[in-house]
């Protein structure tokens, strides 16, 4: 069964077509890139997985199923929002998370906030936001999750810690569960990709494994995603 099927997925705000038609098929054991630049509707078909945002039109089924309150229970979403109070520590955004997520380890989060070199007294008011980003990393992917999504999860990261991020990601997968990823940053992203996603305004334009795609346009990634988006 796939974890994940998206059948002719929209979303339109207003005169703007969000996300257009979109159907993907996500599978256990498995890292996926969802590319693309800013505004491509990387962040909204996001958010219509996880439940957040309501499909003008289309059907999504996690694990057989709708999205609803059985779906989140199964989906660790990191969105680009700021969504942590100021005044809390990193200790008690842990604690935050136990209260509303049966499958939050904070053995594994104490372990992650110590390899993103941050501190549990540290307060959520004094994080730079390549630190605040680290900090929202490590509680996501402290949960014992089926689908992972993470957005953008290396904006405003530096060059040392994304290294740190990326092989979280490695260590966290398992043939169990499925890690979709979106980024507009291909260079550091491509190497532990499995299958890759373009999407282009709202629409997928490239699908599929990504080692398959290599060897078919006999060119990287990297160097793909340059030509799709004109970049």
């Amino acid at each position: 069964m796939a974890l994940l099927q998206t059948n002719n997925l929209s979303k339109r705000f207003a005169k703007t077509l969000a996300v257009d038609e979109a159907t993907i098929t996500l599978e256990p054991g498995k890292i996926y890139g969802l590319l693309g630049p800013n505004g491509s509707g990387k962040s909204t078909l996001m958010k219509m997985i996880a439940g957040l945002v309501h499909p003008s039109k289309g059907d999504i089924q996690v694990l057989g199923g709708p999205v609803g309150v059985e779906s989140k229970k199964h989906i660790a979403y990191m969105t680009t929002e700021q969504y942590l109070y100021e005044y809390m520590t990193i200790k008690t955004v842990g604690q935050f998370h136990i209260d509303f997520y049966k499958d939050f380890e904070f053995d594994t989060y104490n372990k992650l906030i110590d390899t993103m070199k941050l501190d549990m007294k540290m307060k959520v008011s004094s994080l730079s936001s390549g630190m605040a980003s680290k900090l929202k990393i490590a509680a996501t992917m402290s949960r014992n999750a089926k689908l992972y999504m993470l957005d953008e999860p290396l904006n405003g990261i530096d060059l040392v810690a994304r290294d740190q991020i990326i092989n979280t990601i490695i260590e966290r997968a398992t043939p169990e569960n499925t890690l979709l990823i979106s980024s507009h940053l291909i260079d550091e992203m491509e190497k532990i990709l499995d299958e890759v996603i373009f999407i282009k305004q709202g629409k997928i334009v490239v699908m599929g494994n990504a080692e398959e795609i290599r060897e078919k346009n006999e060119k990287s990634i990297v160097d793909l995603y340059r030509e799709v988006y004109g970049v």
